[in-house]
């Protein structure tokens, strides 16, 4: 029981129950006068914010709203995300996040999260002291400078690192106060955002070269000080930056970059869920990617590893894995690649994009461009005339940015498509058949693999934890799932699922030897026993 009283309690969001306080807590806690008569269950509370939510008009209001919700009464936001985790995730996060970014100094209510400026050099371990949890467990850190497909929104992108902290407590249980949001606000480029009067970050151009990594060092070497047992989550990166991070830490620190690595083990645990369908052996797929960014790249990295383990050598598999940009079919006889391309420059002639695919004629398409229409209805058909089931994943988020919808692939292939999306789309009646897209989102896997990395005190995150992950939530896809077309399990089983993910993911990092823990006797039930419930 809280030793606070009066509207110190109704005013804390972390024990604040409103109408849901009964009458002997009303009476212990000073409450008696201060709310109405009525007492209402958590179910009513969670029936009346929904129907709020439904009465609104536009998706960026119910953002508001949510995060209002969030900031008074946590363990009822948390409750409206759980029961209704279909229709209140897209507005969370994807796709309504991305507008939430693009308006965040003009919606801002009350400050959440951490901001670390240029100003705060050498200072950042001190400061770090005002933030009042010390046991922290999960950071989600962004510069902002590659927001979804929005790009440099500065400071605006601190909506992300909340989302997906958000979604960590929701999908998985990780406690709500061992959470959290930094923005490292190094500046914008974008001239739009300078000019905003309204504009709530460091008002100067972007922080670049050696005075920007040893800003970013000495946070996560504060992070070290401060929260020794953190896990630390990379996010929303400009792509040589999020790969230079990423290969500094990840072998010395807990770390992951969730664009690169947790897209990617979505992704390959679609994969392999599609060869369910297709009827094709993993290792014999020929996969090609448009976009060479560092989701895509990252995709292609993991799918080495998991050929590797399929019995491929690492050159056999790259082999198996095509790459298209802007400038058409990455091959070696270019000169304008950056250094994550080279292994995927393939000895060829250079062709466009429809060119690449009769020549390579992949039996799995990846789009993770950030550009929308880019699977015209051409691409689609080709993909089609060359396979019975050909796999299209238009991985590209927000919404307004896919590559192509879901209503387009089914039609384009005259409803013969293995699709999926980076965004949700709904159903689809195609000729007398209703096609499911599953949503590739990365809150099947980021929330589970966290959970099982700091459950087990493991003290970094090798791909094998990630492909113990694709592999688990692949498993995860019932018969029923296949039959309607998706290739991920249903999203209102999220916390079971984020459970397995943990439990196979804790149990690869003990196997290896990188846990900091003894091993519990039973641990499915040590990591279930810890998870966050949001129940009065």
């Amino acid at each position: 029981m809280t030793n606070k009283r009066n509207f110190d309690v109704l005013h804390d969001g972390t024990i604040n129950k409103s109408v849901g306080f009964t009458k002997s807590e009303r009476e212990v806690l000073g409450l008696q006068g201060l709310l109405p008569h009525s007492i209402a269950s958590q179910d009513l509370q969670v029936s009346r914010v929904m129907a709020s939510i439904r009465r609104k008009g536009f998706d960026i209001e119910r953002y508001i709203l949510l995060s209002s919700l969030q900031d008074r009464n946590e363990k009822l936001f948390y409750r409206v995300v759980i029961d209704h985790i279909e229709e209140i995730m897209p507005l969370i996060y994807t796709p309504t996040v991305g507008e939430a970014c693009k308006e965040f100094s003009q919606i801002f209510r009350a400050p959440k999260g951490f901001y670390i400026t240029p100003d705060d050099k050498g200072e950042i371990t001190k400061i770090l002291d005002n933030w009042p949890e010390k046991d922290i467990r999960v950071i989600v850190v962004t510069d902002g400078q590659r927001i979804l497909g929005l790009g440099d929104l500065g400071a605006n992108g601190m909506g992300i690192p909340i989302g997906k902290l958000a979604l960590y407590t929701a999908c998985a249980g990780i406690l709500p106060h061992q959470c959290l949001p930094v923005m490292l606000d190094v500046g914008t480029n974008n001239g739009e955002i300078l000019e905003d009067v309204l504009y709530l970050g460091y008002p100067k151009k972007r922080l670049q070269g050696q005075v920007y990594l040893d800003l970013v060092d000495e946070f996560v070497q504060a992070v070290q000080q401060k929260y020794p047992r953190a896990l630390i989550q990379f996010e929303d990166f400009l792509t040589p930056n999020a790969y230079g991070l990423l290969n500094k830490y990840k072998n010395q620190i807990l770390c992951f970059n969730d664009d690169i690595q947790g897209t990617a083990t979505v992704a390959l645990a679609g994969v392999y869920a599609s060869s369910r369908i297709t009827n094709r052996s993993f290792a014999d797929l020929k996969i090609m990617f448009l976009g060479a960014g560092s989701a895509a790249t990252g995709i292609a990295d993991l799918m080495v590893k998991a050929l590797e383990a399929e019995g491929l050598t690492t050159t056999e598999a790259r082999k198996r894995l095509w790459f298209v940009d802007i400038e058409g079919l990455v091959v070696a006889s270019r000169s304008d690649l950056m250094e994550h391309n080279l292994p995927y420059a393939h000895k060829h002639a250079r062709l466009n994009f429809l060119e690449a695919i009769d020549s390579i004629r992949p039996h799995v398409l990846i789009g993770a461009t950030g550009a929308p229409g880019t699977f015209t209805e051409e691409i689609v058909a080709r993909m089609a005339d060359i396979n019975d089931r050909p796999v299209i994943f238009a991985l590209s988020n927000p919404t307004s940015k896919a590559e192509c919808t879901a209503e387009q692939a089914y039609t384009w292939s005259q409803g013969r498509a293995v699709f999926t999306s980076g965004s949700p789309f709904k159903p689809v009646h195609y000729e007398g058949n209703v096609f499911r897209p599953g949503q590739g989102n990365n809150a099947y896997v980021f929330p589970g693999l966290g959970l099982g990395a700091i459950m087990s005190d493991a003290s970094i995150i090798p791909d094998e934890l990630f492909l113990e992950a694709a592999f688990t939530l692949s498993q995860l896809v019932t018969i029923q799932d296949i039959s309607e077309g998706a290739l991920y399990p249903r999203l209102t089983e999220i916390r079971a699922i984020s459970l397995e993910i943990a439990v196979a993911v804790a149990e690869k990092a003990y196997e290896l030897g990188i846990a900091g823990n003894q091993r519990p006797k039973d641990l499915r039930t040590y990591i279930e026993e810890y998870m966050f419930d949001p129940r009065y």
